[in-house]
């Protein structure tokens, strides 16, 4: 079953302390999309439609805690509290942007939902749904005038060989996630591991990045274990989780860390208080690697989380954080493109003079060669921010001055490069 729902906002300026969020963006024009009358103003207004589709799934596993549920709004709240910035600056210059939300049932085809919003003219939107529906999307949009917006899937492979041009990756893939982590661990001094992996493909997904996270940083895996589901037994039945080894002759490995990989969070939160491990728990559980966190705080974060809360009355999640980042992408591509068509603004977001406040401590642009939204990377646990990655002592080889990139696949080690796909699929 599919549903659709529209989105508008006041604009932020009504708000006290707007002109933290608009920057110079009042400096410059939007791009029409579809023009109405507004009889107050006496003036035609710009209609830009961001679209949201989502494609409900069920889980390979559940979470141990019903706190893990996600909220019904989830993401598209975050394309709403963007809207608040972009209508601010669209006030001014006559354009107005609104969000259409489309939710694709489990076993609905997700490719009539992105139909159905290209059908009333939308252009960008963003695409919460599984790896398998976005490459599907993504084929059903090539050779049109749509980009796609990536809040959702971490497979690495979206961003490698199966890279496309018309996707842009605002959720940072799981290579990004595990370099944030160990450089950490790194920097640190807590270079021996112990990995356990979850039974689905996810968590090997995720053990696997963090094994070659370990190889570029200087990790060392020094044993891996598997937590395996027992007939009858309680989900926090974690396996043996060996105590680390404190002297010679004993046949465990001394490791500094449990790094666990359950990404549905299914048995890890035990991980600290089973077995007779005395070490810190990292990786989906414990410390873990975030791209945004309700507790965030520092530059300008702390005004983005209260305005979400006031507006949804609950925290900014990872993916609401994504969505909120795919719209204000939006935003100012039109903004600083006036009456562009679509390619040009599709070229600019992917140009170095795209930049964004992603409240993270630098300017946020979009790598060129994979469509990747560049980022810091949070540390956090449930309560707190720990730090932030890219970590001191992990330069860049070739640009020091986008430390950034050390984060994930780099340009010299990927497989992608969507400025040829675009030469190639040129006529």
């Amino acid at each position: 079953m599919t549903s659709t729902r529209t989105a508008h906002s006041l604009p932020l300026a009504l708000l006290a302390g707007a002109v933290l969020f608009l920057g110079a963006a009042l400096l410059a024009f939007p791009v029409p999309a579809a023009e109405s009358f507004n009889p107050a103003a006496g003036k035609k207004v710009n209609e830009i439609e961001i679209g949201y589709l989502k494609k409900e799934t069920r889980p390979n596993a559940l979470s141990a805690s019903r706190l893990e549920k996600e909220p019904e709004d989830i993401g598209v709240a975050g394309a709403e509290t963007a809207l608040r910035e972009n209508n601010s600056a669209g006030q001014f210059l006559g354009d107005h942007y609104s969000v259409t939300e489309t939710v694709v049932g489990p076993d609905d085809d997700v490719v009539a939902g992105l139909n159905e919003l290209v059908g009333k003219g939308v252009r960008y939107v963003i695409v919460d749904a599984p790896a398998d529906d976005l490459l599907a999307l993504s084929d059903a949009a090539k050779g049109k005038d749509v980009l796609l917006f990536n809040v959702r899937a971490p497979e690495i492979a979206l961003r490698q060989d199966n890279c496309r041009t018309n996707v842009l990756h605002v959720a940072p893939d799981r290579a990004m996630l595990a370099d944030a982590l160990a450089q950490y661990l790194i920097g640190h001094e807590w270079k021996d591991w112990l990995l356990v992996t979850g039974p689905t493909p996810e968590d090997k997904a995720y053990a696997s990045a963090i094994e070659r996270a370990a190889d570029r940083f200087g990790g060392n895996i020094v044993d891996r274990r598997s937590y395996k589901d027992l007939p009858g037994r309680d989900r926090d039945e974690i396996g043996t989780i060996p105590g680390p080894s404190q002297g010679a002759g004993d046949d465990v490995a001394r490791y500094d860390v449990i790094v666990v990989a359950d990404e549905a969070q299914s048995w890890a939160p035990y991980a600290p208080y089973r077995g007779n491990a005395l070490r810190p728990v990292v990786g989906t559980s414990g410390l873990m690697a975030e791209s945004w966190h309700g507790a965030h705080s520092k530059w300008g974060a702390r005004q983005l989380n209260s305005h979400f809360e006031e507006e949804h009355n609950r925290l900014m999640r990872p993916i609401d954080y994504h969505a909120y980042i795919a719209a204000r992408t939006v935003g100012e591509g039109a903004t600083r493109n006036r009456n562009a068509d679509f390619q040009t603004i599709h070229d600019f977001i992917l140009s170095d003079k795209f930049q964004l406040n992603g409240f993270k401590g630098i300017r946020h642009t979009y790598r060129p060669w994979d469509g990747q939204f560049r980022q810091p990377i949070l540390l956090v646990t449930d309560k707190v921010v720990v730090s932030v990655s890219p970590q001191p002592g992990f330069p860049h080889p070739s640009a020091p001055d986008v430390l950034v990139d050390t984060l994930g696949i780099d340009q010299d080690e990927s497989h992608c490069n969507i400025a040829d796909q675009a030469e190639t699929a040129k006529p």
